[in-house]
């Protein structure tokens, strides 16, 4: 059976039994504590913490899944792997350990014609927590699962919780015994090579105190609402159903590995160290289309450095198989046809994917070539000097200017029988974060604890935003939080946090900036908001401080934004999709959005595209916004089921998590984006929009900022009386400036060009008479002297060079002469050979000098060159230079 099949039957099992399908949220985790999904229960989990109120009794999914932590183990062993799909049902206060418990034994063992899976019933072996009496006896008596087949075992086993205090409750796991081939008989208790798990039954029914590890906490209690929370591992069902022995044989993966023999010539199966790139080749293209495909880019931060890390360490076992060219594209080729059976989606975005991909592997086989130079060097450095460990600066170089990630110098380096200084370049990436700026979480929540909304929100509801159709009303305080702690009143100077029942103000989301404005209490009190954020879902929380009165939670107040701001956002907003649609118009789909902001008269956009964009496309691109604008467009908003936005050809933001209803935006018949921020009536009040320019942000992500309305039109202004000065300066008209100032910048260049030939011939001319100044000191002809203020280094190192060069070979010559340049002294001196021999040095002759001077210096033996701050100690220099000559000579 192959894994889409099992896949569907899953997912048509429970519908078929009142549970509603959930499409798999994007990997893209929508929780702070998280980069990338890792369990099939993460989307639902605001739903089990409480914070918010389930749609839904009864859910099923089969959700993407990356997990990272033992990376370097992928390929080692058949079991470790990055992406996975977990098919999970759940029930929210409805059915539990009974129902869950037949409804997994029903799908098993049913028969394949029936619906099921037509798993043996015999083969199955059953584990429940250390005292769950009730689960067994439901296996036993209820299902008919022979004792024999139910083993106990203990918290760390069978108990389940999230490692903080919160829902937990007890296990019961369904193995599937591989038979005798695969190790002794005994049950999973004794073997879990031969008794794989297949399906994790959790029964939430008890809250969890403080503590650490698996089993070192306290069990406060049960839970109001039981619930039930099951996880089957869509591969490990797939390895047994196939009748294979790993899951790298399964059919997603094994046409992966496949591929990669084809590109290579290296059979799996060959040798271990072949078979374990070849896995890790397989398992990491997977999970890098995946995780592209939901909007991931490669970076050297967070889920883009995930990304990335995989994606290289993928192309580096390519090469190690004996890859020598680009590989990638047919890689992935292989993945989305081979997983867009289950994720349609993969198949629309083939050609964003593929885009992504391949500048990310043309930009590591560039880095790969000049870093692994650097390496080399480096660990040969490193054994000549008696070596075992590579510096962490080495690491460090390599990671942040080759895009090496540490792992794959841990790799390369253990190769070649080093290990790394992995907490030296730790602390090194440390100190560049600190130096970067502070994570935006912060701003979000304030670094506050999160329970103190979730109460709010429990009590007074969720906020309801009145900012579509009004700017100001009537409202209600219903939470306020002080100095970071619930407070029941504040006053005047104190820094606060608002929650109203309901409010005109937007909260930053979507990459719309937040409103700003007033809270005025019926009491007199007065609070200027500065911004707001949703640190929970439905909470609107109003920052700001008090500057009158007192506030109290239950107090009536009046809320009214900044209209002019609001608007001025807006009017970046709608820009913003047009932008969007009219660089997809003109790059392509490819041009998919990876970011905003939307700020007051202002927009940066962020889009996928592997190369920067021509000036020519950039001015079309300009053109056609303004030309919708003249059109006069109207723009309006509608919500309307996911599935029928879709269906309408709405753009999604890739890693917005999105619910059934969505609200789409329309712009005429130019754009239809999935958003909620808040737009203008009509295109005719944007007036303008001026794209500034585009830049690179990230490997495949360009940048593009503009300015709209006013702002717009102010910098035109602007330019235009800078062009109608230059115009004055070059008498010409508009059209003419380029050529006339490119004529005048080349004369220019022609006029130094001349001038540096001059300076060169007078400097040259000098060397003569320098030559004839030179002292016999001991048999050591010394000249020393100062040329005219203002020669450049270049050139004073040229004209000591060529007195030196007119002073017989034979003869010892040292040659030290000064100069200032803005101010300050400058000095350099060569030695030829002859003086060298008799143990004349220039870097120590230099240094010399330079002392003197008040500064420092050094260079080479034959040629070195110093400088300082006191350009009245150039006598006492030059005769620092003959003391020592004269001293040695």
């Amino acid at each position: 059976m192959e894994s889409a099949e099992i896949r569907r039957r899953w997912l048509s099992f429970f519908e078929e039994r009142g549970h509603t399908v959930v499409p798999s949220a994007s990997l893209i985790a929508d929780d702070p504590t998280l980069l990338l999904v890792p369990a099939g229960m993460v989307p639902f989990k605001p739903y089990f913490l409480g914070e918010v109120k389930p749609p839904f009794s009864r859910a099923s999914s089969v959700q993407k899944c990356v997990r990272t932590p033992d990376i370097e183990e992928v390929g080692k062993t058949t079991r470790h792997g990055t992406f996975f799909q977990m098919c999970g049902n759940f029930s929210f206060g409805d059915y539990f350990k009974e129902g869950a418990i037949k409804l997994a034994w029903e799908l098993l063992t049913s028969s394949v014609e029936h619906g099921g899976y037509g798993l043996d019933p015999e083969k199955l072996w059953i584990t429940v927590y250390l005292d769950d009496d009730e689960a067994e006896t439901i296996w036993r008596d209820v299902v008919g699962v022979p004792a024999e087949r139910i083993q106990r075992l203990g918290k760390k086993d069978n108990f389940w919780s999230m490692g903080v205090p919160g829902p937990c409750g007890p296990c019961s796991e369904i193995n599937y015994d591989r038979g005798p081939e695969f190790g002794v008989e005994g049950g999973p208790a004794v073997n879990d090579e031969r008794y794989v798990e297949i399906w994790n039954l959790v029964f939430m029914q008890y809250e969890r105190g403080e503590g650490t590890g698996k089993d070192d906490f306290e069990i406060l209690g049960d839970l109001p609402s039981k619930n039930i929370d099951t996880g089957l591992g869509l591969e490990r069902l797939a390895m047994i159903l196939q009748g294979v022995q790993n899951m790298y044989e399964t059919d997603t993966l094994k046409v992966v590995i496949d591929k990669a023999t084809e590109l290579t010539g290296v059979a799996y199966g060959k040798s271990h160290d072949s078979d374990v790139s070849l896995r890790v080749v397989a398992d990491h293209m997977r999970t890098s289309v995946m995780l592209i495909g939901d909007g991931v880019t490669p970076g050297n931060e967070g889920r883009g450095y995930v990304l990335r890390r995989i994606m290289r360490r993928a192309v580096r076992n390519m090469r190690l198989l004996g890859a020598t060219g680009p590989v990638v594209r047919e890689l992935v080729d292989t993945v989305i046809t081979t997983m867009s059976e289950q994720y349609p989606e993969l198949e629309t975005d083939r050609k964003r994917i593929e885009t992504v991909a391949l500048a990310e592997e043309a930009a590591f086989l560039k880095a790969l070539k000049g870093g692994t130079n650097i390496l080399d060097t480096a660990v040969t450095e490193t054994k000549a000097a008696g070596g075992t460990v590579l510096a962490g600066e080495k690491a460090f170089l390599l990671h942040d200017t080759w895009g090496f990630p540490i792992d794959l110098t841990l790799e390369m380096a253990a190769e070649q029988g080093l290990s790394v200084d992995e907490d030296g370049f730790r602390r090194l990436m440390k100190e560049q974060r600190e130096r970067a700026k502070a994570d935006a979480l912060a701003k979000k929540t304030g670094h506050a604890d999160l329970s103190s909304y979730r109460e709010i929100a429990d009590a007074s509801g969720a906020t309801r935003f009145t900012g579509y159709t009004n700017t100001e009303g009537e409202t209600t305080v219903v939470g306020l939080i002080a100095n970071g702690a619930p407070s029941p009143a504040a006053s005047e100077g104190d820094e606060v946090e608002v929650v109203l029942d309901r409010t005109p103000f937007y909260a930053e989301g979507g990459g719309q900036l937040a409103d700003q404005g007033r809270i005025k209490l019926h009491s007199g009190a007065v609070i200027e908001i500065r911004d707001v954020q949703q640190p929970v879902p439905g909470v609107y929380v109003h920052k700001g401080s008090v500057q009158v009165g007192e506030v109290t939670v239950g107090a009536s107040a009046y809320a009214a934004i900044d209209v002019r701001r609001r608007r001025a956002i807006a009017r970046a907003h709608s820009a913003t999709h047009l932008t969007h649609q009219a660089l997809r118009d003109a790059l392509g789909p490819t041009a998919a959005q990876a970011g905003s902001e939307n700020s007051p008269g202002r927009f940066r956009f962020d889009f996928g595209s592997p190369n920067a964009v021509p000036g020519t496309v950039l001015t079309d691109v300009e053109q056609k916004i303004n030309e919708v604008l003249s059109r006069e467009l109207d723009v309006h908003a509608e919500v309307m089921p996911i599935d029928e936005a879709k269906r309408q050809g709405a753009i999604a933001e890739f890693g917005e998590k999105y619910g059934e209803k969505v609200r789409v935006v329309t712009i005429g018949d130019f754009s239809k984006e999935l958003c909620g921020g808040t737009h203008v009536h009509n295109t005719a009040q944007l007036g303008l929009v001026k794209l500034l320019g585009e830049s690179s942000i990230g490997s495949g992500v360009r940048r593009i900022e503009a300015l709209v309305g006013v702002d717009a039109y102010n910098f035109l202004a602007r330019e235009h009386t800078v062009v109608a000065q230059l115009q004055e300066l070059v008498k010409g008209r508009p059209e003419e400036l380029p050529e006339k100032i490119s004529s005048m910048l080349g004369k220019l260049k022609d006029a130094e060009k001349e001038i540096e030939k001059f300076r060169a011939e007078k400097v040259l001319q000098a060397a003569a008479g320098l030559v004839d100044s030179a002292r016999d000191i001991r048999g050591v002809a010394l000249v020393t002297g100062q040329v005219p203020d203002g020669t450049g280094a270049d050139d004073l190192r040229k004209l000591v060079l060529d007195v030196r060069g007119r002073i017989p070979s034979d003869r010892p010559a040292v040659v030290a002469l000064f100069t200032t340049v803005g101010g300050k002294p400058l000095t350099v001196i060569a030695t030829n050979e002859a003086a060298r021999e008799r143990g004349f040095k220039a870097g120590e002759l230099v240094r010399t000098a330079a002392k003197t001077l008040g500064g420092g210096g050094g260079g080479k033996p034959d040629v070195a060159q110093g400088g300082g701050q006191n350009p009245q100690a150039v006598g006492e220099a030059m005769a620092a230079v003959e003391r020592l000559v004269t001293e040695n000579a």
